[in-house]
């Protein structure tokens, strides 16, 4: 291949930028041009296309977001808009695509592969919920985020001898909540891969302050339950003042961990060497400290599933 392009989709993550300049280093390292797609799949579709040299990238290896943009593009489902976006590709003559991000940009692109368009995937999500990889670009940063504002809430909750109860993101996975709940010490955490006990969380509570402890860190995801509501129900119960912080769309922002810039580019020069072996319909993933890639099927064959030893262990150090 002599000229690839690269987009950014889904909601964005830390470390996008990151995955972008490895995607256009890798490729000009093997003097292959690189076409940066702006707003998704909705701007490959409309041919919003930009060439991309090694100065386009630099400066943005520390910065959150995606210099590409992203945009939802439902029309994209359809079959027209898939192949007017390959037949402006390959008036670009653009050979193959990279996609950065989740679920729903990882069916994009199969959908172009199984049209004869070589696409390779890059998981990029704070989820974590990408099946095939261990870590996805952007979950290590809005983790630390996430950790860093449950013990800025902690200060005050134990000034005040409050319950606090702190929603996190997490539709459908509950990664940012367990692994912060566990990294922050939570009292209760609630995941939607596991049912919750109302009763349970009370009883935790109480236990605490028989023992004198004057304040308690509930988190749940939002897939679970709006925290308003969970505050309601637990004030309802126990007749104390619970506290609620809804940390939104601070998860997203800010400059990426190290980890995840190292993520970044390992798996964005990975995905560069996989279209110049001609290997599309795969995307790249980290299993065990190393980079794999898989078929793209695999990432709607199979569903993401939540380590639960963190969760058990997260009760038994609540105690």
């Amino acid at each position: 291949m002599k000229k690839i392009a690269v987009l950014t989709s889904g909601g964005d993550a830390p470390g996008m930028n990151a995955a972008i300049r490895a995607v256009v280093r890798k490729a000009r390292f093997h003097d292959v041009e690189v076409v940066g797609v702006y707003h998704g799949f909705q701007g490959l579709y409309k041919g919003n296309y930009e060439l991309l040299d090694i100065g386009s990238v630099g400066d943005i290896i520390q910065r959150g977001g995606t210099k590409l943009f992203s945009a939802r593009f439902p029309e994209f489902k359809e079959e027209e808009y898939q192949l007017k976006a390959i037949e402006r590709m390959k008036e670009a003559g653009i050979e193959g695509l990279v996609v950065i991000g989740g679920d729903g940009s990882y069916r994009g692109a199969m959908e172009l592969t199984k049209k004869g368009f070589p696409c390779v995937g890059i998981p990029g999500t704070i989820d974590n919920d990408v099946p095939g990889t261990e870590y996805t670009i952007g979950f290590d940063t809005a983790l630390n985020t996430v950790v860093e504002s449950i013990d800025k809430i902690r200060d005050t909750a134990t000034s005040h001898e409050n319950t606090f109860v702190i929603e996190v993101m997490g539709r459908d996975a509950g990664d940012i909540a367990l692994w912060a709940g566990l990294a922050a010490g939570a009292e209760s955490i609630l995941i939607p891969e596991e049912d919750f006990d109302l009763e349970a969380i009370i009883t935790r509570l109480e236990r605490g302050a028989a023992r004198g402890k004057r304040h308690s860190i509930i988190i749940v995801a939002e897939g679970v339950m709006n925290g308003h509501k969970l505050a309601k129900q637990l004030e309802e119960r126990t007749g104390v003042k619970i506290r609620t912080s809804v940390l939104g769309h601070i998860q997203r922002g800010g400059s990426p961990s190290a980890r995840d810039r190292v993520i970044a580019g390992r798996l964005g020069a990975r995905a560069v060497e996989l279209l110049l072996e001609n290997k599309g319909g795969r995307a790249v993933g980290v299993k065990s400290h190393n980079v794999v890639d898989y078929d793209l099927q695999q990432a709607f064959e199979q569903k993401h599933v939540a380590d639960l030893s963190l969760y058990t262990l997260s009760k038994e150090l609540s105690i």
